[in-house]
């Protein structure tokens, strides 16, 4: 197979968060009380989660595809028998802001969904202050030759490029659905542009779900359900194509677990969180599929701020907490 002759290039400095912030609501699927702090990290650090209700110590989860132990409905990470379930719209917030190092403690089993999209992370995060520089260049993966993988009806083909792009498509039998494509171009497509994008579910296939146990969180504040002729949400969409942007917003966080910024263009049809698992593996499983540019090897800038810890100052943003379900 022949190489890509693209050019790659450097994506510039690694970021963090400039302050702390916390946010807290309601799992999607457990149902249960969630709140979420997140804090600056040393450039090199990465993405880690950790589980501060853990007894008798908290427990650390890195954001890497390596650490996918569920994608069933949602992007669940694991380490040590420790699960945290629902990361995806938190790391589709840090990529579309470009955070590369982030401690985020959780203190249960779920992220909460607060209303669906990654827009309150986005807003909680750029209510106290953004993000800062590092003096570290960002670490990049650069596709080199095409991947591809598919599970049924599903598929993804991962190809190289100069920049991240994700092209997603959907197509359902629904009046309000069909067939709905949406080209997401990092750094020419503004993030707002999917950041807002709800979950979404089909009324018909609550109950199954909540014998399963998941959606017993849900409501119509947090995902947008869809009747057999209509949407259920007084407010209806907030694009008419919402429903296929909220797909590429979740392929972004997941795209997120590869530990790196990404220079590659995504074709996804019908794509879920275990194409997207599986298509990360594909990558990673031959070294030749990809190259890596630049290097973590450094200390963290004198402005970038320490890790916090639970007991350090934080800024809150408050979203809304248990509902009656609404479906």
């Amino acid at each position: 197979m022949l190489y890509s002759c693209v050019v790659k290039k450097s994506s510039g400095p690694q970021h963090t968060l400039a302050a702390p912030v916390q946010l807290e609501g309601v799992g999607l699927h457990s149902g249960k009380p969630a709140r979420v702090r997140l804090f600056p990290a040393p450039a090199g650090h990465g993405i880690q989660f950790v589980r501060t209700d853990n007894i008798p110590a908290p427990v650390e989860i890195p954001a890497t595809y390596a650490h996918v132990v569920n994608t069933r409905l949602a992007t669940t990470l694991g380490n040590r028998g420790v699960t945290l379930s629902t990361v995806e719209h938190l790391l589709a917030a840090l990529a579309g802001l470009g955070v590369d190092n982030a401690r985020i403690e959780v203190d249960g089993p779920e992220m909460p969904i607060l209303d669906g999209s990654s827009a309150p992370f986005i807003q909680a995060i750029q209510q106290a202050g953004g993000t800062v520089s590092q003096s570290l260049q960002r670490v990049t993966l650069a596709l080199r030759r095409k991947v591809e993988v598919q599970l049924g009806d599903k598929w993804a083909v991962a190809e190289p490029s100069s920049r991240l792009e994700i092209h997603g498509s959907i197509e359902w039998d629904h009046p309000m659905i069909g067939r709905q494509e949406y080209h997401y171009v990092d750094g020419v497509t503004p993030f707002a542009a999917i950041a807002d994008s709800r979950t979404f579910c089909q009324l018909k296939d609550v109950e199954a779900m909540q014998r399963m146990g998941l959606a017993l969180g849900g409501t119509l504040e947090n995902a947008v359900v869809l009747s057999e002729d209509g949407i259920l949400n007084p407010g209806g969409l907030r694009h008419p194509d919402e429903l296929v942007r909220h797909k590429v917003l979740d392929a972004l966080g997941d795209f997120k677990l590869s530990g790196y910024a990404i220079q590659g263009y995504f074709r996804l049809h019908r794509s879920g969180h275990d194409v997207h698992s599986q298509l990360l593996k594909a990558i990673f499983a031959q070294p030749e599929n990809y190259e890596i540019i630049g290097s973590s090897v450094g200390s963290a800038s004198a402005g970038t701020q320490s890790v916090g810890s639970s007991a350090g100052r934080v800024g809150v943003s408050s979203a809304t907490g248990r509902l009656a379900a609404a479906f």
